[in-house]
This record gives C-alpha cells, sequence and structure tokens, in this order.
C-alpha cells in the first residue's frame, strides 16, 4: 500500500511532471517471476526514477542505517525507503557480503524484481566501470534471467556534489533479458561468473552508450581521493580541510 501511495499518489506524480522520461524497451520486462534489472549508476535519483517507470515493483538492498534513525525523522526515513522498495542489509559485518547475495536470492526466489547496480557504486565521472560478480552469482543461484537498463540523463538531474534537483529529459532503456540458463549448477565458478558480468556490463555500455573503464569504481574514487590528500598536504591544509576532487564524493 506505501509503495502504491508513493508511485502512483504522492511521489510518483510530482517526478513525471518535473522530469520527462522516455521509456524504451518495456516490453522485455518479463510479467511475472524472479528477475535482476542489472543498470548502470551516475546518480542518486537513479534508484528513484528507475522503479518509477518500470510497471512491476522494483526492490533495492539499502544500508540499514536508512531504517534505524532515531526519532521521527528516523521514522519517515524509514517509511519512506519501505515505501520505495527498499531491503535493509547491514552493509559493517564480516558477512556483509554473504548477507546481501542471501538476502537477493531469497528475494529473487520469492518472484521479486531485484534492482542490482553491478558497479557497486555510482560512477564518478560517468563512465561505466567494471562490474562486480555479485550479479551472476544471484542469477545463477536464483535460476533467474538477467535484464540490463540504462538511465541516460540522471547525472544532469542530479549531478555529483548537488542537493538540489534540475530540470532535464531522462531516458529509460530496458534490453533484452540474458538467459544464463546454460551455466546452470556453475555458481561459485568464478570464470564463469566473471564472463557473465562482463556480458551484463558490455549490454549495459550498448544500451547507455558510456564510455567503458575497465577498473572498479571503487578503486577510482580511492584514487581520486588519495590525490585530494596530497594536494591538501602539499598546500599545508589541516585534516579537516580535505580538498574534493571531481567524483570523490561517496554514493
Amino acid at each position: 500500500m506505501i509503495w502504491y501511495l508513493m508511485k502512483y499518489v504522492f511521489m510518483g506524480p510530482l517526478l513525471r511532471l518535473s522530469f520527462p522520461c522516455k521509456v524504451i524497451g518495456a516490453e522485455y520486462l518479463p510479467e511475472s517471476g524472479g528477475v535482476i534489472l542489472a543498470g548502470n549508476h551516475v546518480s542518486v535519483a537513479d534508484s528513484f526514477f528507475t522503479p518509477l517507470h518500470i510497471k512491476r515493483r522494483v526492490t533495492y538492498l539499502a544500508k540499514s542505517e536508512y531504517f534505524t534513525e532515531k526519532g521521527l525523522k528516523g521514522r519517515l526515513k524509514k517509511l519512506f525507503f519501505t515505501g520505495i522498495g527498499q531491503v535493509p542489509i547491514d552493509r559493517g559485518g564480516a558477512s556483509a557480503a554473504k548477507d546481501a547475495l542471501d538476502t537477493g536470492v531469497r528475494l529473487l526466489r520469492e518472484g521479486h524484481v531485484l534492482g542490482i547496480y553491478p558497479e557497486g557504486t555510482r560512477s564518478p565521472d560517468a563512465r561505466l566501470y567494471k562490474g562486480k560478480t555479485g550479479v551472476a552469482r544471484m542469477a545463477l543461484e536464483a535460476g533467474v534471467p538477467v535484464v540490463p537498463v540504462a538511465m541516460i540523463g540522471t547525472d544532469k538531474v542530479n549531478p555529483i556534489g548537488s542537493k538540489i534537483w534540475r530540470p532535464h529529459r531522462i531516458t529509460l532503456v530496458i534490453g533484452r533479458p540474458l538467459d544464463f540458463s546454460r551455466y546452470e549448477g556453475l555458481a561459485g565458478d568464478r570464470f564463469v561468473e566473471r564472463a557473465m558480468t562482463d556480458e551484463i556490463m558490455y549490454r549495459i555500455m550498448e544500451l547507455s552508450g558510456q564510455e567503458y573503464v575497465d577498473q572498479y569504481a571503487a578503486t577510482v574514487k580511492e584514487q581520486l581521493a588519495a590525490q585530494a590528500k596530497a594536494v591538501d598536504q602539499a598546500e599545508g591544509r589541516g585534516p579537516g580541510t580535505v580538498t574534493r576532487l571531481p567524483g570523490t564524493k561517496a554514493s
């Protein structure tokens, strides 16, 4: 009920009016059954506009801090993130990665549409980065197809570091489902999972038109942060005045 009200009564109509979106390939999303929606990630806004323009409810795995804040603000945040289809995951524990995989597989087996950003974090510069193999592991263990999607223009709506969204037309491109049933029973084979992930990222690249970088986005962010720190040290700035180079804002 909360999801329906958010999408069709409160937030959805306002977002549709303020940020027109062209949807291409909507017919490729299976009407039922578990499916992974694997997309590029150039903006925080991706997690708002993708589920808004997908007919089925899309579930994302979100850090548990969104759901545990105290007071009225915390309760409102929990209500909001629950309403837009987020499921809490503890990302700080030693078994965080396994817990996320297990939760994702459970949701897929229950017939949900699971939204995943294979890059693992937001792109620091609107390019497409190397995907992590968790998406492949979930697809194999749950036995579901992967639908590649690309959001185009959301980086103009919500540029890195911006607090206010800016009017801009966006496009959501949905690709044909990728069937990996030929790899059934090979979950855990790192070569198979790497090949699957690379195939998924190639399709996302084709749909989005982004330049592909054969590095993990998280690694590039760490390099940029190190460069910023070196600049601060060279210019004699204190530890509390770290300069941010373009693209170093955490996802």
